[in-house]
């Protein structure tokens, strides 16, 4: 049995924050806003994998009224959540992915990314993607106010199936 979801996340940027994508500071001088380090990239892989277990999003998991949650690195967030995974009796097979900033440019940034990203969800980093556009200068993307990133998730049962506790197909 597979599974897949789609996972979707936005932040605005803003000043005297850290800028935190797939696990990784990098330097700018702007930041992502938001509750946990606001790692975009991260909540879009969170939410795909929680949309194909049919298990909610990641605002229900961990959400922005818990203190608990403040400041939080999104690694750990992408950790609790490959642990449900594991739970529900599946295992992530692949993760495809896609970040939309205007700067900083990522690529020399895309490796270290995928083996955070990779090593979080206990998997290999050969099947995490992550790829990168930028807004060409358009909406908010391209006036630079903000990122967004989108995520599939592929999940396959474990070899001993799923649990009892998985959703329903």
């Amino acid at each position: 049995m597979e599974r897949v979801g789609i996972g979707y996340d936005v932040h605005r940027l803003e000043a005297g924050r850290r800028l935190v994508l797939g696990g990784v500071e990098l330097p700018f001088e702007l930041g992502l806003a938001g509750h946990s380090d606001a790692d975009v990239l991260s909540h879009a892989i969170a939410d795909a994998l929680l949309g194909a277990l049919g298990d909610g999003d990641i605002g229900q998991h961990f959400p922005d009224r818990d203190e608990r949650w403040r400041g939080v690195s999104s690694l750990t967030l992408l950790a609790e959540v490959a642990r449900k995974v594991a739970a529900a009796g599946f295992r992530i097979a692949h993760i495809d992915s896609t970040l939309s900033a205007e700067r900083p440019r990522i690529a020399k940034w895309v490796p270290v990314m995928r083996d955070r990203v990779a090593g979080a969800l206990g998997m290999a980093a050969a099947a995490v993607s992550i790829k990168a556009t930028t807004g060409e200068g358009l909406g908010f993307v391209g006036r630079g106010e903000g990122m967004w990133a989108i995520a599939i998730a592929l999940l396959s049962a474990a070899p001993e199936g799923p649990s009892r506790r998985s959703p329903a197909p």
